[in-house]
């Protein structure tokens, strides 16, 4: 009898980059940078979060080099530079800079904004036209020139972007003012630079507030990241050296004294000690290690003096693939933001279409350019579809981390858009919920005064 049998199709071997992409803005940057990287000869996949402004692409083994994906995401306007370190910026110098901006805005914008609020009160004022023009110029384009950079870079590339949106729109309302200014025969004309100055300055808060969220949401990642030792003391041909963590080879003798972090993932060769594995186990008593027992990088030694031969490097250990998981949760996609990016990637050129739409339209119909002119802006200026894009991926990075503060690792992001189903979880053992030690929540003296019995313990 014979028999027919399916080849075996042979395996790819893929490799993974990981490289931080800077510049991005909405949801339709990061749908260009994908697409500038799925070009690519030899890519599988590439998935770019805004949110972490980071990007991971998988390729065929050797069918693209870091240097052609750096390469096609510079050329669309971008900043892309290789991920060599896990460490995560914490982002405060950024957000300083823009919280600068943000007041230098404000400072601008209230002169051309107070005649509006003082009329409330039945004060009547207006600043000079001339003033009005200064203020707004250096809002518009200083404070303003990184809106022109980006849309500027998005039209070269020919996509469009938010950038381009609050570009065009305050423009035009600047534009049109400074056009009644020059052109105004008698009495006060008519100006809008309060508009232009004051969207550039709400949406530069705007940045601010995004910079600050993504700065809070990956503090799980940095609280991962501090249990890491810097560096390790080695005993190699009978000397003690201390040692950079990133230099520990396997093999290597490493001392861990009494109270000091295990530097790496390793056997136990000399020594007892009781280790504090909580940040692992969620186990809040020290363990029982002797000769022959594993250690876990990261773990505190609380007594005893221990030499620990190195198993895994440090890149390799049990925490660094922890945070790899937790980095690779923050940066993976929901079904629900896929479908996201794809509105977003169109979102720009409709929003043009329909402000282009809607000044035609009110011109024909009132047959005042100035009206259409202002509508049209108001169609530009309230279309930002930044949080489109950054709701979705903020949601999961936050969702990660404090799951991750809290020891519970989640896969992927498809794992926790579908947890909202679950109905019942089942624990297998006591103290998992608990952290293992009692608190006090209230107190009160059976004799006498509260504060005494405080004043009593206290000196225990």
């Amino acid at each position: 009898m014979n028999t027919l049998t399916q080849p075996k199709t042979p395996e790819i071997a893929l490799q993974q980059f990981s490289f931080t992409v800077e510049g991005m803005t909405c949801a339709s940057c990061v749908a260009r940078v994908e697409k500038a990287l799925k070009k690519l000869s030899g890519v599988q996949e590439a998935t770019v979060n805004l949110a972490t402004e980071t990007a991971t692409v998988q390729s065929i083994d050797g069918g693209v080099t870091p240097e052609q994906l750096i390469a096609a995401v510079q050329k669309i306007g971008y900043h892309a530079a290789l991920s060599t370190d896990t460490v995560v910026n914490d982002g405060n110098v950024q957000s300083d800079s823009e919280w600068l901006k943000v007041m230098w805005g404000m400072a601008l914008s209230l002169p051309l904004i107070a005649p509006m609020l003082l009329s409330v009160f039945g004060i009547h004022w207006m600043l000079s036209g001339w003033i009005q023009w200064l203020l707004a110029t250096v809002v518009q384009f200083w404070l303003g020139a990184r809106f022109y950079r980006s849309g500027w870079k998005a039209l070269a590339a020919r996509a469009g972007n938010m950038d381009l949106l609050v570009a065009l729109g305050t423009s035009a309302g600047y534009g049109l003012s400074v056009y009644q200014l020059f052109h105004a025969n008698t009495g006060m004309p008519h100006l809008y630079f309060e508009a232009s100055a004051v969207v550039i300055t709400l949406v530069l808060l705007g940045k601010w507030l995004e910079t600050r969220a993504k700065r809070q949401t990956t503090s799980a990642i940095r609280a991962l990241q501090a249990l890491k030792p810097e560096f390790a003391r080695v005993r190699r041909a009978g000397t003690e050296l201390d040692i950079a963590i990133a230099q520990v080879r396997v093999g290597d003798l490493v001392i861990v004294r009494s109270g000091e972090r295990v530097a790496v993932d390793g056997v136990i060769k000399e020594g007892s000690s009781h280790v504090d594995e909580s940040f692992m186990t969620g186990e809040s008593l020290p363990v029982t290690k002797g000769i022959g027992d594993q250690v876990i990088g990261g773990s505190i030694n609380s007594d005893g003096l221990l030499l620990v031969e190195t198993t895994a490097m440090a890149t390799e250990s049990t925490l660094a693939n922890i945070i790899r998981l937790v980095e690779n949760a923050q940066a993976a996609k929901a079904p629900i933001q896929r479908l996201v990016d794809k509105v977003s990637e169109v979102f720009v050129p409709v929003v043009i279409v329909i402000a282009l739409a809607t000044f035609i339209g009110w011109w024909v119909i009132s047959g005042d350019v100035q009206l259409a002119i202002i509508n049209a802006v108001a169609v530009l200026v309230i279309a930002c579809p930044c949080a489109l894009g950054l709701a979705t991926p903020t949601a999961i990075m936050a969702g990660t981390g404090i799951g991750a503060q809290y020891g519970i690792l989640i896969k992927d992001a498809e794992a926790l858009e579908t947890a909202h189903r679950v109905t019942m979880v089942a624990f297998d053992k006591t103290g998992t919920l608990t952290e293992g030690k009692p608190h006090i929540v209230g107190l009160h003296a059976i004799n006498g005064d509260d504060k005494a019995l405080l004043h009593l313990a206290a000196s225990l």
